[in-house]
C-alpha cells in the first residue's frame, strides 16, 4: 500500500522493546500523529499489509521476523517510507538497510525531538512527490529515463527500483546540469532536513544509486564526489 493519509499521519511502530515502544506512542501521538505499534515482526508485517500507513518505524533486531525480513516482505509489493532504527552502530548494518529499500535510518539511543524531525522530514518528502507537476512524466537524459510518477529511472528497458529519496537525490542532480551540490543543500531540499556530519544517510543513499544505475548497464554518467565541496552528476570523461 502506499501512504494515503489525510488528517493526522498514520505511524507504524515496529519495537519489542516495551518502554521505547510504549514512549514512541505516547509521544508521537502528543505530536498529532495516529500510532499503531506491535511488538514483533510478524505482526508488524500483517499490519501494514492489511492497512495504509504514511510511515513505518522498524527496529532491526525484532522477535518472530527481524526487521531486515520485514522490510523485503514489504518491498515486494509496498511503497510505503520505513524508518529503521536500531542499536546497530556497524555500516554494514546500515547499508543492509538502505539496500533492502529503507528510506532513512536513525541510531539507538535517539531522542524523541530527533525521531519526530526525522519522520517529518520523510512526511514533506513524499508531499513533494504527490506534487510534482507535467502530466509527461518521462524525460530523456542521456538515455536514462525519468519516471516522475514512478519515482524511479530505466535505461533500455531496465528499471533501477530506486527508493522515493534515491530517486529525489539523483534527479535533483541531474536538473542542476555539472553545478556541485553540497552535502548541506542536498539535506535541506531534498531530504528535507539540517545536515550534521555524523549523519551517513546521504552516502547510503548516493552510494546506493551508483550500485543501481551500475546494475541496470548505465554508465553515461555518474555521480561524483567531489571532495570538501559535495556532489555532481557529470559524465565518465568530465573531471569535477
Amino acid at each position: 500500500m502506499t501512504p494515503v493519509s489525510v488528517g493526522c499521519p498514520r505511524i507504524l511502530a515496529i519495537e519489542d522493546d516495551l518502554v521505547l515502544g510504549a514512549y514512541m506512542h505516547e509521544h508521537l501521538g502528543r505530536c498529532g500523529f495516529q500510532v499503531t505499534w506491535c511488538q514483533n515482526g510478524n505482526d508488524g508485517l500483517a499490519m501494514a499489509r492489511a492497512q495504509a500507513f504514511d510511515v513505518v518505524l522498524m527496529d532491526i533486531l525484532l522477535p518472530g521476523m527481524d526487521g531486515l525480513s520485514v522490510l523485503t516482505n514489504l518491498r515486494t509489493r509496498d511503497s510505503t517510507p520505513v524508518l529503521l532504527m536500531s542499536a546497530l552502530g556497524a555500516e554494514a548494518d546500515r547499508i543492509s538497510g538502505f539496500h533492502l529499500g529503507a528510506d532513512d535510518y536513525l541510531p539507538k539511543p535517539f531522542s524523541m525531538a530527533e525521531l519526530r524531525v526525522r519522520i517529518e522530514a520523510i512526511l514533506r518528502r513524499v508531499a513533494l512527490d504527490r506534487r510534482h507537476v507535467p502530466p509527461v512524466v518521462n524525460t530523456q537524459a542521456h538515455n536514462l529515463r525519468y519516471d516522475d510518477e514512478l519515482c524511479d529511472v530505466h535505461y533500455g528497458e531496465r528499471w533501477a527500483g530506486l527508493t522515493r529519496s534515491e530517486y529525489r537525490l539523483l534527479e535533483t542532480l541531474h536538473r542542476n546540469g555539472d553545478e556541485v551540490l553540497s552535502k548541506a543543500f542536498l539535506y535541506q531540499h531534498v531530504l528535507q532536513r539540517g545536515y550534521a556530519p555524523h549523519d551517513r544517510s546521504l552516502d547510503m543513499h548516493i552510494s546506493q544509486i551508483r550500485r543501481k544505475l551500475k546494475a541496470i548497464g548505465y554508465s553515461e554518467r555518474e555521480v561524483r564526489t567531489v571532495w570538501g565541496k559535495g556532489y555532481v552528476l557529470s559524465a565518465l570523461d568530465e573531471v569535477a
